[in-house]
């Protein structure tokens, strides 16, 4: 069991990184698989049977590698086969991204609330019976980030419509909070939310709980793993990205 008593955190492609920066800085003295699934990226415009069976196969090889807790850094996959996953596997910790629009409503209960977010994460979670709530499907947005393809496009298409509509806005997507500079270009000085900060505090309190936190006083290790050999990209981009609620 080459990875026992790590974390495995996944997604489908680099979104991931921004909620793995998040559980080091909560969690530094832990050690990290990151499996990051690019080759199938991206998961948002795939069938639910389709992500979970993505999602339980990557699943199956970190728990038989040996981490001792799961945390599933996609919206989408979080969505579509976290139910399916924890059903499977009962007896380790399989945690999804917490939603982050609990915390913008608590914060903002009398405005209105942009969601960015991927086709599926739409559909399944079906955002339009809230009234204060205005999803935005971004399709291609993901696929986009994740290959370095220039947004601006994309941004202005899905987003220009919502200008001075909302100041506040849902990062849906783990890869959306790469974008931010981005997405404030089109929508003005806007203040985001996503899931990544309250997903590292779940963790840390259920490996409290179980009595699973690391007992080492180093910081911990970080092991990348790919379908496509993207490693390193996934090292550079956790190097240089900062963690910014702003």
């Amino acid at each position: 069991m080459k990875y026992k008593d790590y974390i495995g955190v996944f997604d489908s492609g680099i979104g991931g990184i921004t909620v793995l920066k998040e559980l080091m800085n909560v969690l530094p003295n832990e050690n990290y698989i990151f499996y990051g699934d690019s080759l199938n990226s991206p998961y948002g415009d795939k069938t639910k049977k389709e992500i979970t069976g993505l999602s339980m196969h990557i699943v199956k090889y970190l728990i038989d590698n040996g981490v001792k807790a799961i945390v599933i850094a996609c919206n989408t996959a979080t969505t579509a086969a976290a139910k399916e996953i924890r059903k499977k596997y009962p007896n380790i910790p399989i945690l999804g991204i917490q939603p982050a629009i609990i915390p913008a409503q608590k914060e903002h209960p009398d405005e209105k609330i942009l969601v960015m977010a991927t086709d599926t994460t739409i559909r399944l979670k079906n955002y339009n019976k809230k009234d204060n709530i205005i999803p935005i499907p971004c399709h291609n947005l993901a696929e986009a980030i994740e290959n370095n393809i220039d947004v601006t496009y994309l941004l202005n298409r899905y987003l220009s419509p919502y200008k001075n509509k909302s100041s506040v806005v849902v990062l849906g997507c783990t890869h959306y909070p790469f974008i931010k500079d981005e997405i404030k270009k089109v929508l003005g000085n806007v203040t985001f939310y996503d899931g990544a900060h309250s997903t590292a505090i779940y963790l840390k309190k259920i490996l409290e709980n179980d009595n699973k936190l690391s007992s080492s006083k180093n910081k911990g290790k970080v092991i990348f793993e790919s379908s496509n050999k993207r490693e390193n990209r996934y090292k550079d981009l956790l190097k240089n990205y900062s963690i910014s609620t702003k």
